[in-house]
């Protein structure tokens, strides 16, 4: 097992030496499958850390597509000067990248709205019924369905748009076992140039449309 391969891995996880050596020998020596050893070894670290209150870290802004998109993001962490850190400002701003690519709507579930749920899942029961599924099974289809749901519009459940092994939430606990302090996305805003102008446009014009019907 190489020095350079131990080293590596600590500078990569800030897991231990004796961590880094099992995961090596657990993993054949392959680095990338011992960060994922490390990483499932790393949650239970990271769950102690997550009941911590998180009241510094940064709000972060950023423009893409040459100011077509523009995301603001808030997130926390423990102490300030964890917040000025590097590792944090790079976690920070990948974040608020990836809200600009992806689009997330919701931050997790619990933030989804109830109506927004009862009419996907609404939408889901009708398709599953029109597929002709075993009504057995149909609710089993559904709820397999509301998960890729929420994969998709629910921020830390959404796949990395840097690395689609890993979900923002793996981001963020990766983050906590290597830092060493809860961290924790509070809330984000996703701007797109004209969005909902055509919408009130055409809304506009069809009023006018109406009350020029009715003279």
């Amino acid at each position: 097992m190489a020095t350079n391969d131990i080293k590596d891995l600590r500078e990569r996880t800030g897991a231990g030496i004796l961590d880094c050596k099992k995961a090596l020998a657990e993993s054949g020596g392959d680095i990338d499958k011992a960060v994922d050893w490390l990483r499932a070894k790393g949650i239970a670290s990271a769950a102690k850390k997550a009941g911590r209150e998180a009241t510094e870290g940064t709000v972060h802004a950023y423009i893409h597509a040459g100011g077509k998109i523009g995301v603001l993001v808030e997130v926390n962490s423990e102490t300030d000067f964890v917040a000025l850190t590097p590792a944090f400002k790079q976690l920070v701003a990948d974040i608020a990248m990836h809200i600009a690519a992806s689009g997330p709507e919701y931050l997790d579930r619990e933030s989804v709205p109830a109506d927004a749920i009862a009419k996907e899942r609404a939408v889901q029961v009708a398709k599953t019924i029109e597929e002709g599924k075993p009504a057995a099974i149909a609710e089993k289809i559904v709820d397999g369905r509301m998960g890729k749901y929420y994969e998709q519009v629910c921020l830390l459940e959404q796949k990395f748009v840097k690395d689609d092994s890993k979900t923002i939430k793996d981001l963020l606990t990766d983050a906590v076992a290597k830092i060493g302090e809860n961290i924790r996305v509070r809330r984000f805003t996703r701007f797109v140039l004209g969005e909902g102008l055509e919408k009130k446009s055409n809304d506009f014009a069809a009023e006018v449309a109406a009350q020029a019907g009715q003279k």
